[in-house]
């Protein structure tokens, strides 16, 4: 038999489900109420329990193993606030008293015949003696003018050229006063690749004591540097740092963050407009030009040391092109004319006994290198010093001792 399902039905069947839902619902919200209850009570219980120091509170700690005077432990969080830049700041601080802008002026006459000074160069420069002793690029000096030196304070000093390096691109700038700030020196071997450092100085010539904050890129560097179109210099073993260096900054500190100068800003590389840094700047390390500012700090001159030998340094692609035995040293060859003999008559080299052909490996147990050049190893050095060469002859070692004579300028 067919049984037919009436509206009446279906409704009424409806209501009968949705009834037995909703007493779920209620017996489920129950038990629910009366656990949060229980949590609720025994909670309070427990904290009294803890607290109390009534009989039943003791027991309870004693089961539990909990001491009232060492409460359980509560972790939290302290709020550490860092101050990245703080470094970078002391070191600026430190340093930056004793950061000169150095400028040059020359007589020029105008159309009319009036004659007025006029300012034709700018640079940077550091004080390394509270006497007024400063130190520079040689060519932040080599303009033909009067020059004056602009203090971190504001004084301004008439300023004298007092000796320039016959080897490296420094110079000394004197002026005349007294108890002034001077710089720490520190260490340019013990720097890192990657490592952080200050460039300080006059950038483009018009804002003082700017400073900029980068890594040292790169160091043991050979480049060739030219300024504004005149002849160039070669320089090896300079650091290459990504500090902004300007037209401007030559001249001035390369700093670590321990605020000690590391290098003297020199040259930067660009893009064939000179317009300015595109983050490639070029420092000369402070261990090479040391014994020059202890020379200048006690007589006020440039003094290098001289063996009279010309040499091309030693490198892979060398030892493959001349098929030597070692990719490191100094080969001493002699220059493109007749007039640049490998060893100087009557030089100290020549006294000693070396020879055209020979390798200068070692000077005094440190390896001749890129990193370390035989120039850079020198300048550890004074007049009158008597240092040892491990020297490399037609495939045998031996041992060269050479007498360090004054180069002249």
């Amino acid at each position: 038999m067919e049984t037919e399902i009436t509206p009446e039905h279906t409704v009424r069947t409806a209501s009968k489900k949705r009834g037995g839902r909703f007493n779920f619902i209620f017996l489920t919200a129950g038990v629910v109420v009366i656990s949060l209850l229980i949590g609720l009570v025994g909670g309070v219980t427990g904290f009294v329990a803890l607290s109390s120091d009534s009989a039943f509170g003791r027991n309870v700690r004693r089961i539990f193993n909990i001491n009232a005077n060492n409460p359980l432990p509560i972790s939290t969080t302290s709020r550490v606030t860092l101050e990245e830049s703080s470094k970078v700041i002391d070191a600026a601080k430190k340093v930056k008293p004793a950061v000169v802008s150095i400028s040059a002026s020359q007589q020029v006459e105008d159309y009319f015949g009036h004659v007025s000074s006029q300012e034709v160069s700018g640079g940077t420069g550091f004080i390394i003696s509270s006497d007024g002793l400063i130190i520079t690029n040689k060519h932040v000096v080599s303009t033909v003018g009067t020059y004056k030196v602009v203090l971190d304070d504001g004084r301004i000093f008439d300023a004298k050229i007092q000796a320039t390096d016959p080897l490296n691109d420094i110079a000394l700038v004197k002026i005349d006063a007294k108890d002034l700030p001077t710089v720490e020196l520190g260490s340019s071997g013990d720097l890192q690749v990657g490592q952080y450092v200050l460039a300080i100085g006059n950038a483009l010539g018009q804002y003082s004591n700017s400073v900029s904050l980068g890594i040292v890129s790169g160091k043991g560097r050979s480049i060739s540097a030219s300024d504004a179109g005149s002849s160039s210099e070669s320089l090896s073993g300079v650091i290459q740092t990504d500090a902004a260096i300007n037209p401007g900054n030559s001249g001035g500190p390369l700093v670590n963050m321990s605020g000690q100068v590391v290098g003297i800003n020199t040259a930067i590389a660009t893009n064939g407009s000179g317009s300015g840094s595109i983050g490639i700047g070029f420092s000369i390390p402070i261990d090479s030009v040391i014994s020059v500012i202890n020379s200048a700090r006690k007589t006020g001159q440039i003094v290098r040391p001289y063996i009279g030998v010309r040499y091309v340094p030693v490198d892979t692609s060398f030892q493959q092109q001349n098929n030597l035995t070692v990719d490191y040293g100094a080969y001493v060859s002699p220059g493109s004319t007749a007039a640049q003999p490998a060893v100087v008559p009557g030089s100290p080299a020549d006294k000693a006994g070396i020879l055209q052909g020979d390798i200068l490996l070692e000077l005094n147990g440190e390896r001749i290198n890129t990193d370390t050049p035989l120039t850079t190893l020198l300048q550890k050095y004074n007049p009158g010093d008597t240092v040892t060469f491990k020297v490399l002859r037609k495939g045998a070692n031996q041992d060269i001792k050479v007498t360090l004579d004054k180069l002249n300028p």
